[in-house]
């Protein structure tokens, strides 16, 4: 049986480990590894699309990467309770013509007993930004340790 610790019931230290886990999984941007965290029947709402299982998390991951550029994101957790977390975020992207855009969002996350994300709902909203007012500055990948949270950032 495949975990994916910690496992729930969260604590806030489990919690936010879980949180900065699926940050980091999301900033690689590798969609068939990121969909390893979820359940193989996970169900999710991303913005007004509909998928459920790894294979079309996988599809809907490679089609979000594709458009948009450069990704960065930041999660922060906003509240646990049990098996479930939710999570507020933001990341910073552009397009092929060079449009910078700043995403923000809430997610809820329901787990499974072994650690894998069994339902994930998200609501995104896109903000155009100019380059020069991006916050999120560092090499793609992880996110630095000592990089400023989303709080810290003031979003």
């Amino acid at each position: 049986m495949e975990t994916r610790p910690p496992l729930p019931p969260f604590t806030h230290e489990t919690a936010v480990q879980k949180v900065r886990a699926a940050e980091d999984g999301w900033n690689t941007r590798e969609p068939q590894r990121v969909s390893m965290a979820y359940t193989p029947q996970s169900k999710w709402r991303n913005r007004a699309e509909f998928v459920m299982g790894r294979e079309e998390i996988a599809g809907l991951l490679s089609r979000k990467w594709v458009r948009e550029l450069d990704y960065r994101l930041i999660k922060e957790l906003w509240a646990f309770g049990g098996n479930r977390i939710a999570v507020r975020f933001a990341y910073e992207w552009h397009d092929d013509a060079g449009n910078w855009f700043r995403s923000y969002g809430n997610e809820n996350w329901e787990f499974d007993e072994n650690g894998l994300m069994a339902v994930r709902h998200a609501s995104i909203n896109d903000l155009p930004i100019k380059a020069a007012d991006r916050k999120f500055h560092w090499p793609l990948g992880r996110r630095p340790d000592d990089h400023p949270s989303l709080s810290d950032l003031g979003l």
